[in-house]
């Protein structure tokens, strides 16, 4: 653990604190342990682990440095990446993880109690669902989503969460720029703006990665996001 907590200072700036690093260290084992039996992410050892979750979460940071989100939303979580790991980070947001697969969901709530996090809400929903959700709706200061759908596509669901003057967060990979190129026009349709993209290089991860952000410039028509399934089917 000691490469992490050089790399999280190096890479970003950010210097964990022991109870953070023993959280993570807590929250590897458990993974590690669930992955045995469910089978929650591909990534099955610990470098990968370290690197290619906890790192890759970390490198969120890069996108709002100081103005630290008070209300933050991750779609599509899977076993927390990149939310848990964000909140052990802020131990201040207020953060909803939103993962429609039963089993991953319970492996959340697990680890929420497990690190002893609070104010964290954990919806077993489809994201359509959620950003029709009167509760949810337009509420958040950003939304994250990592590795859920083709940016098109993800825009409809994270867009309607956000608040005007938020953001919205995609990790991607090496197709990160052309995605947000053909994304024109659903942004333009759901009150989005591309920000810029920030290129994020992991210690042993030979992929291309990057941060999408998408500033919140205007509401977004309550048509959007249409029922489940729509945006997949026929995106903006």
């Amino acid at each position: 653990m000691d490469k992490l907590l050089r790399d999280a200072q190096q890479l970003f700036g950010l210097a964990l604190s022991p109870k953070q690093m023993a959280q993570l260290a807590t929250y590897e084992r458990e993974l590690l342990e669930w992955n045995e039996k469910f089978n929650l992410t591909a990534i099955r050892d610990v470098e990968g682990i370290r690197a290619k979750h906890f790192l890759d979460s970390l490198s969120c940071s890069l996108a709002w440095k100081e103005q630290i989100p008070r209300r933050l939303i991750d779609v599509g979580t899977g076993a927390g990446f990149p939310g848990i790991v964000l909140k052990v980070l802020y131990p201040n947001l207020k953060l909803t993880l939103v993962e429609s697969v039963g089993k991953k969901a319970t492996f959340c709530k697990h680890m929420v109690e497990s690190l002893g996090l609070e104010n964290v809400e954990i919806l077993a929903e489809r994201a359509e669902d959620v950003g029709r959700n009167p509760a949810h709706r337009e509420k958040y200061d950003w939304a994250v989503a990592r590795a859920v759908a083709a940016l098109p596509v993800l825009v409809e669901y994270l867009l309607p969460l956000v608040k005007v003057g938020g953001g919205v967060l995609a990790q991607k990979g090496e197709s990160g720029p052309a995605e947000a190129q053909v994304s024109a026009n659903a942004l333009k349709l759901l009150g989005g703006r591309l920000r810029q993209l920030v290129k994020v290089e992991l210690p042993g991860v030979a992929d291309e990665r990057f941060l999408v952000l998408i500033d919140k410039s205007a509401a977004t028509p309550s048509a959007y996001p249409r029922k489940a399934g729509l945006a997949a089917k026929k995106p903006l």
